[in-house]
């Protein structure tokens, strides 16, 4: 992940081995709150493909008041609650242990120790994140804010949300259509390069290569169908909720 401090790349590396502690800072519960939220779950998810547990604290450092608001958006985009509700600087005690990454969507405190990484700011045209779920479906919002690097500033439009509604209609269709075929498992150079997309929370070329996948006919669709549900695990866009619903 890229250290806020240093402008470099760095490895996440456990203080204490099989147990990952993040804290995600979040000073206003605005959408940037929320997309530090996200943040913090892509990587859990991440994580426990590779067989970590992650606790994760959720750090208060601004206004109070929108938190419940927040939480329920983020619920609604499907992130796990976290397991401590701290101040900025009781997250340690919280988790019982040093934390190994910070996330955060105002500038880096050198004081932090571990990895510090800086979440983009995130803008829509609704007032708060709780305001932002009113008439759109929330995996959309998931979806919107995954297809933009998590360090760049990301726009939510109507436009931008319209068409991230229509791929995850697009997506949960076909893989409940792909779910009525044989199965097949995932190629092994396909399943080499999800990996390793994931181990740098790179959901921009994850997402580039599920659009590719979905229209590539050359690979049989059992595979299309295990390689989307594989890559879910981390997007977590509930892809194979219309499973059993539809016909072909």
């Amino acid at each position: 992940m890229l250290d806020a401090r240093t402008g470099t790349y760095a490895e996440v590396r456990p203080a204490r081995p099989g147990l990952l502690r993040v804290c995600a800072h979040v000073s206003e519960p605005d959408l940037t709150g929320l997309r530090v939220l996200l943040l913090g779950d892509l990587l859990a998810r991440a994580a426990e493909l590779r067989n970590l547990q992650v606790f994760i604290a959720l750090a208060s450092s601004g206004q109070t008041a929108g938190q419940p608001a927040l939480e329920r958006a983020a619920e609604a985009l499907g992130i796990h609650p976290p397991a401590a509700r701290t101040g900025p600087n009781d997250a340690e005690a919280s988790l019982g242990g040093r934390i190994d990454v910070h996330l955060t969507g105002s500038a880096a405190d050198d004081r932090l120790g571990g990895l510090v990484v800086l979440v983009g700011a995130a803008h829509t045209h609704q007032a708060d994140a709780g305001d932002l779920l009113a008439g759109h479906e929330p995996y959309a919002i998931r979806l919107a804010l995954l297809s933009v690097p998590y360090t760049q500033p990301a726009d939510l439009t109507a436009k931008v949300l319209a068409d991230a509604d229509s791929t995850v209609a697009r997506w949960r269709l076909r893989v409940a259509q792909w779910a009525e075929l044989p199965s097949r498992p995932m190629p092994g150079q396909i399943e080499e390069k999800v990996r390793g997309i994931f181990d740098d929370l790179d959901t921009v070329s994850a997402l580039a290569l599920l659009r590719s996948l979905a229209s590539d006919e050359d690979v049989p669709a059992g595979a299309r169908f295990e390689t989307f549900v594989y890559a879910d695990r981390v997007l977590g866009l509930d892809l194979p909720r219309d499973i059993g619903r539809v016909g072909r």
